[in-house]
């Protein structure tokens, strides 16, 4: 019995240990309230157009591929910047997006460019996808979002696209373009018939957008 107690203290103090060296590991800002000056130094090391900044710990720290993706997601209800960041602040949730759009258009960093969401059930995707949760304004249906949501994803897509060397945008209805969608790589109805529908007009419009017209 002594020694069964033991090597149950030992086995606990090594998980315990573990628990703490993975925590100590994290990069610095993330699974923190941030300074205005803090959440300015990483939003610069991103999209200018983020208003909100909350680093998830569901993430891998660095990404392993070049950026050459982006993935669409819908969160699923209509969520604020500050509700989807306390979510996925959760580290039983497993889960994350590099990035959230409110029903008003608003933009919210979650995990940095450099970093690997943990968004779209397949690791190869996600290493080389800059991820995005999107609102709905409708619940249920054809998961609807707003148009002035719609409008910062064009925005924002066509950001993530010329900072990062990508030329265009590239919609095939499967893995192999670089817009990408959640159900793709899992068994799920995400992001949604309305922004599914939308998917090749999105391209289109960024791919427009990064040619200068």
């Amino acid at each position: 019995m002594a020694a069964l107690l033991a090597a149950f203290c030992v086995l606990a103090a090594v998980t315990l240990a573990g628990a703490y060296q993975a925590q100590q590991a994290l990069p610095p800002y993330v699974g923190k309230d941030l300074t205005e000056e803090e959440a300015a130094e990483v939003i610069a090391r991103n999209s200018p157009l983020t208003s909100y900044v909350r680093l998830s710990p569901n993430a891998d720290f660095p990404r392993e591929e070049k950026i050459t993706k982006i993935t669409i997601h819908h969160m699923g209800g209509d969520l604020a910047l500050d509700a989807l960041g306390a979510s996925f602040g959760r580290r039983d949730r497993e889960a994350s997006a590099n990035y959230g759009i409110d029903s008003d258009g608003n933009v919210g960093l979650y995990v940095e460019e450099a970093n690997r969401s943990w968004a779209s059930s397949s690791p190869e995707n996600d290493h080389a996808a800059v991820t995005i949760e999107v609102a709905n304004e409708e619940t249920g249906g054809n998961w609807r979002v707003s148009d002035r949501a719609y409008e910062a994803l064009i925005a924002l897509c066509t950001d993530i696209c010329r900072r990062n060397g990508m030329e265009e945008l590239v919609y095939t209805g499967d893995a192999n373009g670089s817009l990408t969608i959640h159900k793709m790589f899992a068994d799920t109805a995400c992001p949604g018939p309305y922004l599914e529908s939308r998917m090749e007009e999105i391209a289109e419009t960024v791919s427009k957008n990064l040619k200068g017209y």
